[in-house]
């Protein structure tokens, strides 16, 4: 069974860039789409980024785009979360998740997928 690990958190300075990456395990990851999902203090968790199997079609929330960049290395299992000027607001818990034959845009709207990462935190805070 997939397994997805996410790393990369900590404290950061707003306007600091951070990189993200979510490892998968025991399964390789090629054959799945794969989301970001962020859930911030107080608030209900959404999906920021979202990418296909073979990494040429991605989803951004609108709250999102033009600062997060996502991409994938199928080789290294490995897909990555490129945060740019971050802000105070892109503060919370960013989970990894992943699941088959679904559309890209569904997965980030729809906030569901069948396997999920434990998280990183993300502090942005001078």
């Amino acid at each position: 069974q997939l397994q997805l690990v996410e790393s990369g958190g900590g404290l950061v300075q707003p306007g600091e860039p951070l990189r993200l990456s979510c490892t998968a395990s025991k399964s390789p990851l090629e054959p799945y789409i794969i989301g970001w999902f962020r859930q911030a203090p107080g608030k209900e968790r959404e999906g920021v980024a979202c990418i296909n199997n073979h990494n040429d079609i991605t989803y951004y929330a609108d709250s999102v785009k033009g600062r997060f960049t996502v991409s994938r290395d199928n080789a290294k299992n490995t897909v990555y979360l490129q945060i740019d000027s971050l802000k105070p607001e892109d503060t919370g818990v960013y989970s990894c998740a992943a699941d088959h034959f679904v559309p890209v845009q569904s997965m980030c709207r729809l906030n569901s997928a069948a396997y999920w990462g434990r998280g990183t935190q993300v502090t942005v805070s001078s």
